[in-house]
């Protein structure tokens, strides 16, 4: 959205029109609306907010839920924001700690800012972008005076003036719709000087998954975070922000429900074992924060091949911190020998699952000519130079 859209979009005909539109799902019933709402002699700037915007509350539905149709976004500040079930999250760390005045340094639509004024926390917002900021004041403007949007830069606000921060650095080029990952170097605010205030502030910096683990600041609490599968950040906790004696997290969330593992430090793996009744397949955060030993010791369960994350046992345990799955039985791994095993077992719906081998799932479906009633997961791994191709049920 550009700042012309917005103006035309910010006045009482632009958001009665917005919320009389609804929603808008396909290309088609945006083409539709386009097409009516310029017969109906709105301005080329106005339609293209309106439907943009249509489109985006119905794509935020999922991190915002019925909270997103009273909401504006922009494309990239839709897909780097923070869902507001894990921002609630983040939340109760600030007010449990007895922060009541928190600054959100970088914060894009306001995902966070909401999370931590639903709390009753005054929010001090930042956002260097001046559309992005507008949009921040306008989903955050039922908290009236308890959240202050500022269109600044990060550097540039008075922090001793709050308890505590929130940082969410931006990562990729600036722009409101296609943007690209950058540098640690070329971060806005810059990485080094978001370290440097998380060393005198208690501090919660939002970061990618994938972060470099070698730039973790050495006395900070590092916490992966999944989402019903998907590691979707990081969250460095630094001061009294971060939990005593622990620097290693994984907190895993599915639907409502939510389970954390903690640790001082990186665990151990267990010692690679021969294949068992049982193969268990980590969660990303388990993976990334480097605690599989610790989830493979409660499961009786030990490495199935060495620097991939599957597990395997004897035991029929399970945890909510892997997917686990019962093993049928081990066919052939070339494609024509498996196909043919899975035509004989009926197997036409098919989960493929693979870690350690060079297979597009998508590719290797279409070439096994699936046929059947039947269902199952098929496991792709391999041990040393060998391959591995393990038919298997998943274990609620």
């Amino acid at each position: 959205m550009e700042l012309a859209e917005l103006t035309a979009l910010l006045t009482p005909e632009g958001l009665r029109l917005l919320d009389a539109t609804g929603g808008i799902r396909t290309t088609d019933e945006a083409a539709a609306a386009v097409s009516r709402l310029r017969a109906a002699g709105h301005s080329p700037e106005l339609v293209a907010a309106v439907v943009g915007q249509a489109r985006l509350r119905v794509k935020a539905e999922a991190k915002f839920g019925e909270f997103a149709e009273r909401m504006l976004f922009t494309r990239a500040g839709l897909e780097q924001a923070t869902r507001l079930s894990v921002a609630a999250r983040h939340a109760v760390r600030f007010r449990d700690a007895g922060f009541s005045r928190v600054a959100d340094l970088g914060c894009g639509i306001g995902g966070d800012a909401l999370g931590l004024a639903a709390l009753g926390l005054e929010v001090e917002a930042v956002e260097a972008d001046e559309v992005t900021a507008a949009i921040a004041a306008y989903n955050l403007a039922p908290f009236g005076r308890q959240v202050r949007v500022h269109h600044a830069r990060a550097e540039q606000f008075d922090s001793p003036s709050v308890d505590a921060v929130w940082l969410d650095p931006a990562r990729r080029t600036p722009g409101h719709t296609e943007t690209t990952r950058v540098g640690a170097a070329e971060w806005s605010p810059p990485l080094e000087w978001v370290f440097h205030l998380a060393e005198r502030t208690p501090a919660g910096i939002k970061l990618g998954p994938a972060f470099d683990r070698a730039l973790l600041p050495p006395r900070a609490e590092a916490q992966w975070i999944s989402v019903d599968g998907s590691t979707i950040e990081l969250v460095v906790w630094t001061r009294s922000l971060a939990r005593p004696g622990v620097h290693r997290a994984a907190l895993v969330v599915r639907g409502d429900a939510a389970h954390e593992l903690t640790a001082a430090a990186d665990t151990a793996d267990e010692p690679v074992r021969p294949l068992g009744a049982y193969v268990h397949e980590p969660d990303g955060a388990v993976i990334r924060a480097r605690l599989i030993g610790d989830v493979a010791r409660r499961l009786e369960a030990g490495m199935l091949a060495p620097g991939i994350a599957y597990l395997t046992g004897d035991a029929a345990l399970t945890s909510p911190f892997v997917s686990t799955f019962k093993v049928r039985e081990r066919l052939p791994a070339d494609v024509k020998g498996l196909s043919k095993a899975l035509r004989e077992r009926g197997i036409g719906t098919l989960e493929i699952k693979k870690r350690g081998v060079d297979v597009d799932p998508a590719v290797l479906r279409t070439k096994l000519k699936l046929s059947g009633s039947g269902s199952a997961t098929l496991l792709l791994t391999r041990v040393g130079n060998t391959r591995l191709a393990l038919l298997a049920d998943r274990v609620s």
